[in-house]
């Protein structure tokens, strides 16, 4: 089913509708303990057939309940994900999801905001635990084959700013900006990105090490120095020059695989959030990974593997301070 809002909203009508429909996405028919990973619950139907009363004032919702069969503990859809504790209707959740799924730029807050009527400081909440469920599997295979690296730096330059606003004190090549670095695995189209507190030769080898199998892959970068030591855990580690002109080399290795990402990345960054903080910035990456790792599958397949990556991760943040 192509999943757009126009869909979603002819399906979702109700808030049971929503709970039923995430069930779907979640679980596509087969409910699983949120407390013993059991397969095997059972659907406790509320006296009236519709409602039930939750929470410590007993107020009567949809939430629909289940009982796993082998611990006995009830749970829902929403238990121990992302969703967890919600006061968010879940048929905005859904509509919040088809729209960041689609958005090949992102989305903003603000935007979330004024289309679903809820405060600044609830959407910028909505987007950081949908990206929480975007952030790659910490159990996810290595890379391996051909591995394209690069670094790139976001924030803005130090030449842009007033004169009296200027900063000698430098994170990146003269300026404030944050080194990025990505792998990306040609093969696959897979990246991953981490921030790094600077492009160093022994940062760049932990963060290959981290996720690289060294041994059963190639390594093409350009022609800065700092690889040459990284490298040389590799089979083979093709450069392109670059202040050549070059952005293929003879023997075939190019970095354009990584640097269209960049391109992406700092569209995104730049045109749709404005300004991202140090501190939040690995959960944008987080978000731009998966879209950029899933560009080939369509919305719906997309949104359906955000889903199920949900569970497990919850999140705490403080309320919103500057962001």
């Amino acid at each position: 089913m192509k999943l757009t809002l126009r869909t979603l909203a002819d399906q979702v009508q109700t808030e049971g509708d929503a709970y039923a429909f995430l069930e779907d996405l979640r679980w596509h028919g087969n409910p699983v303990c949120a407390h013993c990973g059991h397969d095997k619950a059972y659907f406790l139907t509320p006296k009236n057939g519709t409602t039930r009363a939750t929470g410590p004032n007993r107020t009567m919702s949809p939430r629909r309940v289940w009982k796993c069969a082998k611990c006995r503990r009830q749970f829902s859809v929403l238990t121990n994900t992302v969703f967890h504790g919600t006061k968010v209707s879940i048929r905005s959740w859904l509509m919040v999801m088809v729209q960041m799924c689609a958005a090949k730029n992102g989305i903003s807050a603000r935007e979330i905001e004024r289309m679903h009527d809820v405060t600044p400081e609830t959407a910028w909440y909505m987007l950081h635990r949908l990206r929480e469920s975007m952030r790659r599997d910490p159990l996810a295979g290595m890379l391996q084959g051909v591995i394209v690296a690069d670094e790139t730096y976001i924030g803005g330059k130090e030449k842009n700013k007033h004169a009296s606003r200027r900063d000698s004190h430098a994170m990146g090549r003269g300026t404030h900006q944050v080194p990025v670095l990505s792998l990306v695995e040609r093969e696959s189209g897979e990246v991953r990105s981490r921030v790094l507190p600077r492009v160093t030769g022994a940062n760049l080898e932990q963060a290959l090490k981290e996720d690289v199998i060294a041994e059963r892959s190639v390594l093409h970068t350009d022609g800065l120095p700092t690889y040459r030591r990284p490298g040389r855990a590799f089979i083979e580690h093709s450069r392109v020059d670059h202040e050549a002109g070059e952005y293929v080399s003879p023997t075939g290795a190019t970095t354009n695989h990584v640097e269209g990402f960049f391109s992406q990345l700092k569209r995104s960054i730049d045109g749709t959030h404005h300004h991202v903080s140090v501190e939040h910035l690995p959960r944008y990456l987080d978000q731009f990974d998966f879209m950029y790792s899933t560009r080939k599958l369509s919305d719906s397949a997309r949104m359906e593997r955000m889903i199920g990556q949900a569970g497990g991760r919850r999140l705490s943040y403080k309320p919103l301070t500057g962001q």
